[in-house]
């Protein structure tokens, strides 16, 4: 965000505008509202999109008992992928239209949320989902649709992105629409303590990469700021308690609704660099996004701190979380950040290091080549070319830095 001097020597405020409309309710226990808040919106007749292995820990059969309990009839799809291809989404839409459903819930993570929006999309819409590659290109309405989160990671709840992969180039498109945008997120902590531990550890991972990168996109602004500094507050302070205990439910809690506001960052002022580097690598070598993003995030760190306007905002986020104070050079301050990334890896037995991976280093050209053409890397505070990338690629290759 360009920052303009006023006459009175501090920065002036660029143009922006911002627009909410989800409603979060927040709580444990909280998933027993789900009826009640269906029926807030008109549902009668429900499309429920999980994954199987929400539907083997009990969530699924649970959530479709409350809704069933409150007089709607629900329709179950229990298919949804890490990372949802183009085939996925017309799986799901397939059982959509069999149904005659009139609204559609996500339950699960970013996979099972992004299934769920792109149903919506083909549902209502029609075509494909390459047709909604970019920013408002739905012309007609969406069902409503309700978004409750079993990770503490993606933030999709509070956003109206549909990120849906390529089914043969594996090539994530974004689709935007305020009318995907969930009509409620329900945040129930309780729904998150059976994760996995290397779930917890990737999605804690992509939150914490949220709130750092909507924090100096070129899209930032007053809004976003704030919920980027409450969001890295949030995270960074329960993340570690989380690995120590997953039963905390405090700790958990905090997470859950970190994550929610760093998804809401995003839905103002976009990601960067970090998130272009991860997708080629998560494309080719098959790395959890998470574990992807904090691969490179060290080094976008950084890179950005060079700029002179992301190194106050970096120096911001770290304030707010007690690892700096004011007027800290940010320099050093983007180390400690970087460090302190580094360190929450080695603690969720998260890798550091590409070549730990199986990443060819005669890929980097290629994969520098991608994320150079990835959307979010167009906002990123400073300019990246794919020899930046590449750069950025070495660096993680074998220590985690800059090249």
């Amino acid at each position: 965000m360009p920052e303009v001097v006023g006459n009175g020597g501090s920065p002036a405020l660029s143009a922006f505008e911002v627009q909410s409309g989800t409603r979060l309710v927040f709580g444990a226990g909280s998933v027993e509202r789900v009826g009640e808040l269906a029926r807030s919106v008109g549902a009668r007749r429900i499309l429920l999109v999980t994954d199987p292995g929400l539907v083997r820990a009990g969530h699924g059969p649970r959530v479709e008992r409350l809704l069933q309990s409150g007089g709607l009839d629900v329709v179950l799809f229990d298919q949804a992928k890490e990372n949802p291809t183009t085939r996925c989404v017309e799986d799901c839409v397939a059982v959509a239209k069999a149904a005659r459903v009139d609204t559609i819930i996500g339950l699960g993570g970013g996979s099972s949320m992004d299934t769920a929006k792109g149903c919506n999309f083909l549902l209502t819409n029609g075509g494909q989902m390459r047709d909604y590659r970019g920013v408002g290109k739905a012309a007609k309405p969406m069902l409503p649709f309700l978004a409750i989160p079993t990770t503490a990671g993606t933030g999709s709840e509070c956003q109206c992105a549909a990120l849906i992969a390529d089914e043969v180039t594996h090539e994530k498109m974004a689709c935007l629409d305020r009318k995907a945008l969930a009509c409620v997120a329900l945040l129930d902590p309780a729904l998150t303590v059976s994760q996995p531990a290397r779930v917890t550890a990737c999605t804690g991972m992509d939150a914490l990469a949220h709130a750092l990168e909507t924090a100096v996109t070129t899209r930032r602004n007053p809004v976003s700021a704030m919920y980027s500094r409450e969001a890295f507050r949030m995270l960074l302070d329960a993340f570690p308690r989380v690995l120590a205990g997953p039963d905390d439910l405090a700790a958990r809690g905090a997470m859950l609704l970190g994550a929610a506001f760093a998804g809401t960052a995003i839905e103002h002022s976009m990601l960067g660099a970090a998130h272009a580097a991860a997708n080629p690598l998560t494309a080719h070598f098959g790395i959890v996004h998470g574990a992807a993003v904090g691969l490179m995030l060290p080094g976008v760190i950084r890179f950005n701190a060079e700029h002179p306007a992301a190194g106050k905002a970096y120096v911001d986020l770290a304030c707010a979380a007690r690892l700096a104070r004011p007027g800290d050079p940010p320099a050093a301050v983007a180390l400690a950040l970087a460090q302190q990334l580094e360190s929450l890896c080695d603690q969720s037995g998260l890798p550091r290091r590409l070549a730990e991976r199986g990443v060819d280093r005669t890929a980097i050209p290629q994969l520098a080549q991608e994320a150079a053409r990835q959307w979010t890397a167009s906002f990123n505070p400073r300019p990246l070319t794919a020899s930046d990338f590449e750069r950025l690629y070495h660096g993680a290759f074998a220590d985690g830095g800059l090249a």
